[in-house]
C-alpha cells in the first residue's frame, strides 16, 4: 500500500502538463504513430496545458480582485470562506484513502471498454480528486465507507457515458477529433436539460448566438478582443475601480479572450494525430470500433462564450449571495463558475443567450449547495490538517461542483426517502439527456434548422433554396397535389447532340 501511495503522490506532483503528455506519448506509440510525431504531439500538448493554465489563472487573478472589491461595495460579510475548487482539491488530495481511487477508475474504465459499454478512455487522472471528494461526502453523511466507494464508482460510470455522449459536440466546438470530456461538471446538464427545453419556446433563443454569429450581427462589438475589453471595463466600473483601473481590467480581459482561442489550436494540433492513430488501430483490431480519449475540460476553454458567460454572472452571484435568505457563503475564490458553464456550453451548443439565462436561473442552486456542504468541507479540512479554519468560521466552495448529484446520492444511501426519489428522477434525467444529445444536431448546425431563409446571410440564401429544392424532389408524387403551376412556363428542351453534328468541325488545333 505504501508503494502505491508513493507512486500516486509522485504522479500527482508531476502535474497535468507533464503527466498527461507522458500518457498521450505512450498511447501514440502503442497506436503505432511515428516516434517523431508522437514526441512532438506530446510536447505540444504539454505546452497547450501550460498555456491554458497560465491564461485561466491570469483571467481569474484579474477578475477575483474585482469581485472582492464589488463585495465590499455591497457590504457583504458572510460566515463561510470560499476556497474555490483549487482549495477543495488540494484538501481532498490530502485525504488518507486518496490513492485507492486511481486503481478504481482504471479498473472500471478497463471493464467498460472490454465489454464495449463505453468508447471513452479517460486519461484525465488529475480529476480523480472529484471521485475522492464524492467518497468523502458520502462517508461523512452515511458513516459507511463502502457506500462512499459505491457512489464514487457510480460517478465514474456516468462520467464515461457522458464522454460518449458529448464527443461529437466537443469535436464540433473545438475541431479536435476523437477527444471528449468525461468530467463531473458536465453532468450538471441533467439539471439544465428541462430548463433548456423550455427555452425552445422563446423564438430569440432559437437563433444562432455563439461568438461568430454575434460578430456578424453587431460587427466589431462581437469581436473576441473588443467583447473582452467591454466586459472587463464594465466589471471594473461596477467594482468601484477608477477609470485607469477599469481600463487595466479591460485590457487584461481582452488579452485573455484573445489568447484562449489561440491556445486551443495547440490542443487540436497535438491531439489530432494521436486520435487518428488510435482510431486506425482500433478499426484494425475491432471492426467498426472507435475509442475517444477523455481529457480535462480546458480543451473547451478556447470557446469565448464560456468566458463571456462566467464574467457576466460575477455581479449576479454577488447580488444573489447578499439577497438569498439562509446563504452563508461569500463568493470569492470560486466566483468564476466553471461548475455551471461547461455543462451549459455543451448542452446549448455555445448559445450565449441560453447560457446566460440558465446561469441566472441556477446560480442559487450553487450558493445553497455551498451552504449545505460547508460543514463537510470544514470537517475535511480539519481532518486532513491541510488548511487551518479559525473558530466560528467555515470553509466552502461558492460554485460547488455537482451539488445535485452528490446531495441526492449521499442522502439516498443515508436512507432518506425523498433523496431516493430524486436519485430515480436524476437517473431518468440523465437517460433523457443521453438520448437527446445523441440525436440532436451538433452545435454548428443546431439553430440554423430553426431559421427561415431571411435569417441567414445573403450569400447563403441561394444555397439554402437549392438544398430545399433538392429535398423537395425526394418527396412522393402525392406531394404535388394541390400545388399551383399556373405561372410555370414551358421551356425549350436542351439540344441533344449526335455524331453528325461533328461534321465539318476543325480539330487541327487540339493537342493530345
Amino acid at each position: 500500500m505504501s508503494v502505491l501511495r508513493d507512486t500516486v503522490n509522485y504522479v500527482l506532483n508531476l502535474g497535468a502538463p507533464v503527466f498527461v503528455p507522458i500518457i498521450m506519448l505512450i498511447i501514440g506509440l502503442v497506436a503505432r504513430l511515428r516516434t517523431s510525431k508522437a514526441v512532438k504531439a506530446a510536447l505540444t500538448l504539454g505546452v497547450a496545458f501550460s498555456g491554458m493554465t497560465l491564461v485561466v489563472n491570469y483571467m481569474m487573478d484579474s477578475i477575483s480582485p474585482a469581485a472582492k472589491s464589488m463585495s465590499k461595495l455591497f457590504h457583504l460579510s458572510l460566515n463561510a470562506i470560499d476556497a474555490g475548487w483549487t482549495g477543495v482539491a488540494a484538501i481532498t488530495w490530502s485525504y488518507k484513502s486518496a490513492f485507492l481511487f486511481f486503481p478504481l477508475l482504471l479498473l472500471i474504465n478497463f471493464v467498460m471498454l472490454t465489454f464495449n459499454w463505453t468508447k471513452t478512455l479517460n486519461v484525465d487522472m488529475w480529476n480523480v480528486w472529484n471521485k475522492i471528494f464524492t467518497y468523502v461526502v458520502v462517508y461523512y453523511i452515511t458513516g459507511n465507507a463502502i457506500f462512499g466507494f459505491l457512489v464514487a464508482s457510480i460517478q465514474i460510470i456516468f462520467e464515461l457515458k457522458e464522454g460518449d455522449m458529448w464527443q461529437r459536440h466537443i469535436e464540433d466546438l473545438t475541431g479536435i477529433p476523437g477527444v471528449t470530456v468525461p468530467h463531473l461538471i458536465a453532468l450538471f446538464a441533467v439539471l439544465l436539460m428541462p430548463l433548456n427545453k423550455l427555452l425552445d419556446f422563446i423564438p430569440v433563443m432559437n437563433r444562432p448566438a455563439d461568438a461568430n454569429a454575434l460578430q456578424k450581427k453587431i460587427g466589431i462589438f462581437g469581436d473576441n478582443t473588443v467583447m473582452g475589453a467591454i466586459i472587463g471595463a464594465l466589471l471594473g466600473l461596477g467594482a468601484g475601480y477608477s477609470v485607469s483601473g477599469s481600463a487595466k481590467l479591460a485590457i487584461e480581459a481582452a488579452a485573455a479572450m484573445t489568447l484562449f482561442p489561440m491556445i486551443s489550436k495547440l490542443f487540436m494540433e497535438a491531439l489530432s494525430p494521436i486520435a487518428d492513430a488510435m482510431n486506425t488501430m482500433m478499426k484494425k483490431k475491432f471492426k467498426g470500433r472507435e475509442i475517444f480519449i477523455g481529457l480535462d475540460w480546458p480543451i473547451l476553454a478556447g470557446r469565448n462564450e464560456l468566458w463571456v458567460t462566467v464574467i457576466i454572472l460575477v455581479p449576479i452571484e454577488l447580488i444573489m449571495a447578499m439577497l438569498l435568505p439562509g446563504n452563508t457563503v461569500l463568493p470569492f475564490a470560486g466566483i468564476i463558475n466553471l461548475s455551471f458553464v461547461v455543462a451549459a456550453l455543451l448542452l446549448t451548443g455555445a448559445n450565449l443567450w441560453r447560457m446566460i439565462t440558465l446561469g441566472i436561473i441556477t446560480t442559487p442552486i450553487f450558493l445553497y449547495g455551498a451552504t449545505y456542504f460547508a460543514p463537510i468541507i470544514t470537517r475535511l479540512a480539519k481532518t486532513t490538517g491541510a488548511v487551518k479554519v479559525q473558530s466560528g468560521q467555515q470553509l466552502s466552495w461558492s460554485t460547488f461542483e455537482a451539488p445535485d448529484f452528490r446531495l441526492f446520492f449521499a442522502q439516498a444511501f443515508n436512507g432518506q426517502w425523498w433523496a431516493m426519489i430524486m436519485v430515480v428522477v436524476w437517473v431518468l434525467g440523465f437517460v433523457w439527456l443521453y438520448i437527446d444529445q445523441n440525436k440532436i444536431p451538433v452545435p454548428s448546425k443546431r439553430y440554423i434548422t430553426n431559421l427561415g431563409v431571411t435569417d441567414l446571410d445573403e450569400t447563403k440564401k441561394d444555397d439554402v433554396k437549392t438544398q430545399q429544392v433538392k429535398s423537395d424532389l425526394n418527396g412522393e408524387i402525392t406531394d404535388l397535389d394541390g400545388l399551383n403551376f399556373s405561372n410555370v412556363s414551358k421551356s425549350k428542351p436542351a439540344k441533344i447532340f449526335t455524331i453528325n453534328d461533328l461534321d465539318g468541325m476543325d480539330f487541327s488545333n487540339v493537342k493530345k
